[in-house]
Formats: structure tokens, C-alpha cells, sequence
């Protein structure tokens, strides 16, 4: 009964807030506030700007790694016709990875004060403010924590799968920051912004794919047609 009547206070910082929430976390967070502002996690001014990360830092920090990867797998012996099936393997291997993480991790069921908040910091921000331009895209220092098991294998073809794989996230964090504040011309790009759009303000339960809705298909999570 306490956690239902705690008020979050939106002007003040919100990371360890949300937490006393509990069972009615799931609920508060997937009531979007639509603007632009960027909500303030943290006291510290520190932890505060590893929490904000503009879209063209991804290209500009991923990209190389991408080009030293793929020529990784070059000089240990891969030829460029393995190479030519490595690298859309690993983007092709991304998709599915987008579509788990974003269903199983980022859509947890949370009500501990502490799964509340790593939620909160994770993805349910993002649902709370989707026009947050300055967290939509996920920080590279975290990511490369993510990236150290992969990027150190040992086979040949290892590394270009890696790039591949790299390149795949790096088209996805791209995308996702366009579909929320970029104006597309052309009809799959519309279609895909809105089938994104529906993800954050209809059904938040479905529709988990963000470049494309191959794997909601596949996997049964395609939301009802408007």
C-alpha cells in the first residue's frame, strides 16, 4: 500500500525514485510523458552526462571498430568471399538479438525497489519519455562491457561475424533515434515509424522489432492492425 501511494517527483532526480514504486512501477512507467526535455537521473553532474548520449556518437565511436574487425578477420586468413557471408551474417544474427533483448530484458516485469530502478535505467526510461533524444540511443561505454566476449575470438571469420554483428547495431541505434524524431518520405519508413509509434503509445506489449517486424512475425508478437 505505501509503494502505490509514492509520488515521483518529476523535477527532481528520478533514478532512485522509481524504485519505491513498486508493483505500480510497471504502470507509472508505461504512462509516457511527450516532450522533449531530458528528465534529470542523477545529483551527481558526473553520472549525470554518462546517462546522455547524442545519436551520431554511435557511427563515430562504432564504425571503426566495424573496419579494424573485418580487416582482423582479413589478416588472420579469412577470404573475402567468407568474409562477403560473415558480415550480413552477424547483422542478419543482430536482428534476432534486437528483438530478445528488447522483449525478455527491456520489457521485465519489475516491483523490487532495485529491479525498479536498473529497469528504469535500462529501457524504462525510454517508455516514459520517448522524444528524450538525448537517451535513445545506448551509451558506448556500456556497450563495449557488452562487446569484450565477442570481440575476442579466436577464429578467423570470428571478428568480421563480430563486425557484422556491430554493424547491425549500429543501423538499429540509427533507426531507432530516426523513427522517434526523424520525418520519413517514404512509405516503409512511415510504415515502419508508425509501427514503432504504436509500440510506445497502443500496445507496449507487442510489436518489439525496430527496423523491422520480421521477427514479430516469425515469433507471434505482431500487434493488431489499426
Amino acid at each position: 500500500m505505501v509503494a502505490q501511494e509514492f509520488t515521483v517527483d518529476l523535477h527532481a532526480p528520478l533514478a532512485f525514485q522509481v524504485g519505491h514504486l513498486g508493483e505500480a512501477y510497471d504502470q507509472w512507467v508505461h504512462q509516457p510523458i511527450v516532450c522533449k526535455e531530458s528528465p534529470r537521473f542523477f545529483k551527481s553532474d558526473f553520472c549525470e552526462f554518462l546517462t546522455r548520449t547524442v545519436w551520431w556518437a554511435i557511427p563515430v565511436v562504432w564504425l571503426p571498430v566495424v573496419c579494424w574487425s573485418i580487416s582482423r578477420s582479413v589478416l588472420m586468413g579469412c577470404t573475402f568471399p567468407q568474409v562477403a557471408v560473415m558480415v550480413p551474417s552477424g547483422m542478419f544474427i543482430w536482428t534476432l538479438l534486437e528483438y530478445i533483448i528488447h522483449r525478455f530484458l527491456f520489457h521485465i516485469k519489475t516491483k523490487s525497489y532495485w529491479g525498479n530502478t536498473a529497469h528504469y535505467l535500462i529501457h524504462g526510461c525510454h517508455h516514459k519519455h520517448p522524444m528524450d533524444g538525448l537517451r535513445l540511443v545506448f551509451p558506448p561505454a556500456a556497450t563495449a562491457i557488452l562487446c569484450i566476449p565477442q570481440a575476442r575470438s579466436g577464429a578467423v571469420d570470428g571478428p568480421a561475424l563480430f563486425g557484422g554483428e556491430l554493424l547491425g547495431y549500429i543501423i538499429y541505434d540509427c533507426t531507432h533515434y530516426y523513427l522517434h524524431h526523424g520525418h520519413p518520405s517514404i512509405n516503409s519508413a512511415r510504415n515502419l515509424k508508425r509501427y514503432h509509434m504504436n509500440h510506445h503509445f497502443r500496445i507496449q506489449t507487442l510489436g518489439f522489432g525496430v527496423t523491422s517486424s520480421f521477427w514479430d512475425w516469425i515469433l507471434e508478437t505482431l500487434p493488431p492492425k489499426i
